[in-house]
This record gives C-alpha cells, sequence and structure tokens, in this order.
C-alpha cells in the first residue's frame, strides 16, 4: 500500500483526465482518517488544489495566488 509524504498509508480510487485536460487523482485513506476521501486537481493553466486526508485544503493558482485551509478550521 502506497503512502504519502506524511507516512499515512492510503488505496488509490480514481485518477485521469477530465475533458478539459485537468489531472485528477482521488485516494482513500480509510476510515480513521479526518478526510476518508481526498483528492487533487492539476489543472491546464497552472493551478492546484489539494483536499488533505488531514480535512486541510490547499488552492495555488499557478499565478503566485494561493489559500490554505488547516484541518481545525470548520465553517459555521
Amino acid at each position: 500500500m502506497p503512502s504519502d509524504n506524511k507516512g499515512s498509508s492510503y488505496s488509490y480510487k480514481s485518477s485521469g483526465t477530465n475533458t478539459e485536460g485537468n489531472h485528477y487523482c482521488a485516494r482513500d485513506y480509510g476510515s480513521a482518517a479526518p478526510n476518508q476521501n481526498s483528492y487533487h486537481y492539476s489543472n491546464q493553466d497552472g493551478s492546484y488544489y489539494y483536499s488533505n486526508s488531514d480535512g486541510s485544503k490547499y488552492y495555488n493558482s499557478g499565478k503566485g495566488e494561493a489559500s490554505y485551509q488547516p484541518p481545525s478550521s470548520s465553517k459555521k
């Protein structure tokens, strides 16, 4: 079973390229993970987006703009 850069094991759910030419990869971290179904997109325009297993989210526009949402934040 592969593991990510934090040592967490996962299995691949799906990956590929959508009709717009953007790459995606979905991973299953199992029931113990805060976000069991994480994924990332790498887009043709240079932007990319991660929804991580710990519940954090990261977006980079590819043009010098980025945002990060830590795992502890919650929208009310």
